[in-house]
């Protein structure tokens, strides 16, 4: 955004609910432009103050910044905010009723908070005349709204991926390797990377296939040892993998050099199944296994609508995680130790399967903790989660970027997307794309043909 050397040239963005409770401090990322808070947002907002999601929080941190910004001040008027770099901002009440104003919930035949809030927006731009005004908002039918009454609208950008084709897989096939130098990584297990790269530099836990005319062998790079080894394949609690993804996915999740792990893949690739068991072949190395994924509540209504105490509420969101655990369990015969060992990790709490609010807060040390469809978090919620870490605490996000079910997230807005663009060359993190759907055949042709 280049910096604005008029009035003129400095816009005015008027935020939308979506857009605080995707990010409290979103006001602080326009630079030097002028924020406007429609007065409907501040309403909106107070119903969100209370509970433990994510949400709740950044409503209540908005209310605590604006109150610390306002101090005295009359939030009727511009209020600088922090910093000679950025603008200032004020609280916008409703349009009027005037002659030749135009008004949402005439225009769209009824009266609703988001009609309120565009009716805001154009208010600011009628007082401000020679200045662009812009809606910024999540909502992506708000958006269409405005621009239906002439009004510019955004997305809220910050935090976004730019093209989420180009996030990394994870592993490259390097074909025409010298069948000699297969043999050697074969017989001595590691090679130099310039060996198999020539010039081009490896990446902290990149994995590879590579393949002569003759043979192939999967590879890992070891960032902390400047080399390239050989990955085996080998099953964990009794899941063999079924092609090279899996067998590096397992190795991520096995390698105690890395403490953050992200599986991206779509539906029926192994991704959580891949990670409980390589989980449960770790439980004596960590203290509690912990098995979470964020409730995305049925028809946008929360799990208080669902009949029966807290347990079976959460049942509808759990039951996908416990039918993987079940699996795991049956490549085993009830007589045998493995069978009893997962009964008695779920009966004493060794392994516990619950909802992301019940783990905000908590210092999470000597766990391996699993976040499954973590697309559906915003980046806010994976920094949230990831700085619970303590000693010896290792993390598997996993999820499908293109299968989003949280309202204002998109495959560029996630933060599963977030966090495989930002982290991508950390020493500490590694990252795997399943493509190959492993559940059977009928799912395969779902996922291909339909």
């Amino acid at each position: 955004m280049a910096r604005a050397k008029t009035l003129s040239e400095k816009k005015i963005f008027v935020l939308d609910t979506s857009v605080i409770l995707f990010e409290h401090i979103s006001i602080m990322n326009f630079e030097e432009h002028d924020i406007g808070i429609p007065i409907t947002v501040l309403e909106e907002l107070d119903q969100f103050k209370k509970g433990n999601d994510t949400k709740n929080f950044e409503a209540r941190e908005f209310t605590r910044l604006l109150d610390k910004l306002a101090q005295d001040k009359s939030l009727q008027d511009w209020i600088p905010l922090n910093g000679k770099t950025r603008g200032s901002l004020k609280v916008i009440m409703e349009a009027g009723s005037g002659k030749g104003q135009l008004d949402a919930n005439e225009v769209f035949g009824e009266t609703k908070n988001d009609h309120r809030i565009l009716n805001a927006a154009l208010r600011m731009r009628d007082e401000n005349k020679g200045r662009k005004v812009i809606l910024v908002s999540k909502d992506i039918n708000l958006r269409l709204k405005a621009k239906s009454m002439g009004l510019a609208a955004e997305d809220y950008e910050t935090g976004k991926i730019k093209n989420v084709q180009s996030l990394r897989k994870g592993m490259i096939e390097i074909e025409k390797v010298d069948s000699d130098l297969v043999n050697h990584l074969y017989e001595d297990g590691t090679i130099e990377p310039k060996e198999v790269l020539k010039r081009k530099k490896a990446h902290p836990n990149q994995y590879f296939i590579l393949k002569s005319d003759k043979n192939s062998v999967l590879a890992h790079y070891n960032v902390n040892e400047d080399c390239i080894q050989k990955v085996d394949k080998r099953p964990v609690s009794g899941i063999k993998p079924r092609n090279a993804e899996q067998t590096f996915a397992i190795h991520a999740i096995m390698n105690p050099d890395v403490k953050l792990v992200t599986i991206q893949g779509v539906a029926g690739t192994g991704k959580t199944l891949l990670t409980l068991a390589g989980a449960l072949e770790q439980r004596r190395e960590y203290k509690q296994i912990y098995l979470a994924r964020p409730i995305v509540p049925l028809s946008n209504k929360d799990i208080g609508y669902l009949p029966g105490d807290i347990k079976s509420k959460l049942n509808p969101y759990m039951e996908p995680l416990w039918d993987n655990l079940k699996f795991i369990q049956n490549q085993y015969k009830e007589s045998d130790k493995e069978f009893k060992a997962i009964t008695d990790m779920v009966a004493k709490e060794k392994l516990m399967i619950t909802p992301l609010a019940y783990i905000r807060g908590r210092s999470l040390s000597n766990i391996f903790f699993i976040v499954d469809e973590a697309q559906n978090l915003t980046p806010h919620e994976i920094k949230t989660i990831i700085t619970r870490a303590g000693e010896n605490t290792k993390i598997v996000f996993t999820g499908d970027i293109y299968q989003i079910d949280t309202p204002y997230l998109d495959s560029q807005s996630n933060g599963l997307s977030y966090l495989i663009d930002r982290v991508k060359d950390h020493p500490l993190y590694a990252h795997i794309t399943l493509e190959k759907g492993e559940r059977s055949e009928l799912a395969n042709l779902a996922n291909e043909m339909l």
